[in-house]
């Protein structure tokens, strides 16, 4: 059958065609996934297909090129779901009139109401909290910071590591302090985080700075920390839960939503139906994040080694993912590089 728009965005795509099944068959028993979400999706999606025999197709690449590519492809998009981290993305997506509004009792109960656009135009999947993490050999318990503002603090300059400011989770952490704390405080902390801190351009080699002694302290998101732990057990870098006191720890998603012009908006909104239900914790352990789906349970080693529950801001994410291009203005003026 041949493939509609053709147009081409400069995306690295990579087609798995059914999920590692032949190629063939009509669209009707077709999803195709545009997404930005690089890893674990293929046992959570070979089950689906096992399940229905509804096949999936995935076409890979940036957040940003995929939504532009969906917009320039229009009605010709083969794209039924634009899948997608970080809250911002989603919020753009929704913005340049990318996704179809979608009515549905199955994924309101399954997923709380600030990890989903008011709208219905998107629903996060996976919880991917961005919090405190640090050296228990070089900080000592009675100076643990436990809050994102303490981070910015006189005490803290040259002991810190943080991500670059061209990070969608560097840029969604500001813009929740901005809709917590007003921009003026906001900027106040920023200023103080860029003043103290080695800028880095990855969690990893944050986390790896860490055990090295390059800093003693960083803001990390969970999940990166729970995959060097799988192989290094002893680890010398734990995670405090951020602000347990106050409004709570930061959380972002990964999320999606079923496209304006999708072929087969039924059959993929069943796929998101499932994702956060059934195959809510297939499609969230291989990351180790947390669930949505407050019925579903943590794996067992982010349960073990952080806690099955924490306090969470309960921001709706599409607030602080409207406020993106706040955040990376106040980045800027704070000299957070």
């Amino acid at each position: 059958m041949e493939r509609k728009g053709q147009a081409i965005f400069g995306v690295l795509a990579v087609v798995l065609c059914g999920v590692f099944a032949a190629c063939g068959g009509s669209d009707e028993e077709t999803i195709h996934v545009y997404t930005g979400r690089h890893y674990d999706l293929e046992e959570a999606f070979n089950q689906y297909t096992e399940q229905t025999g509804v096949k999936i197709e995935f076409l890979e690449g940036s957040d940003a090129e995929l939504r532009e590519r969906i917009a320039a492809e229009g009605e010709d998009t083969e794209a039924d779901i634009y899948m997608t981290v970080d809250a911002a993305n989603l919020a753009q997506a929704a913005e340049q009139d990318v996704f179809a509004p979608i009515n549905s009792e199955s994924l309101e109960a399954a997923v709380p109401e600030n990890l989903r656009d008011p709208q219905g135009q998107w629903f996060g999947l996976s919880q991917r909290a961005r919090t405190i993490v640090y050296s228990p050999d070089r900080v000592s318990p009675d100076e643990l910071p436990t809050t994102y503002e303490e981070l910015a603090e006189p005490e803290w300059a040259g002991r810190v590591c943080l991500r670059d400011s061209s990070n969608v989770y560097t840029q969604s952490l500001v813009a929740s302090l901005i809709e917590n704390t007003g921009s003026d405080e906001a900027l106040k902390v920023v200023s103080g985080w860029a003043d103290n801190a080695e800028i880095l351009p990855k969690d990893t080699i944050m986390l790896e700075s860490i055990e090295a002694g390059l800093c003693d302290v960083a803001i990390a998101n969970h999940y990166y920390l729970a995959r060097i732990m799988e192989e290094q057990p002893d680890f010398p870098v734990n995670l405090v839960w951020a602000d347990q006191s106050g409004r709570g720890t930061h959380v972002n998603i990964s999320g999606a939503g079923v496209t304006k012009h999708a072929d087969n908006p039924e059959q993929a909104q069943a796929l998101l139906e499932w994702l956060a239900t059934d195959g809510q914790s297939i499609f969230v352990d291989g990351n180790h994040e947390y669930p949505v789906n407050p019925d579903v349970a943590p794996e067992s080693l982010i349960a073990t080694e952080f806690g099955e529950t924490f306090v969470a801001d309960d921001l709706n994410a599409a607030k602080f993912g409207a406020l993106n291009a706040e955040a990376v203005r106040l980045l800027d003026e704070a000299g957070y590089e």
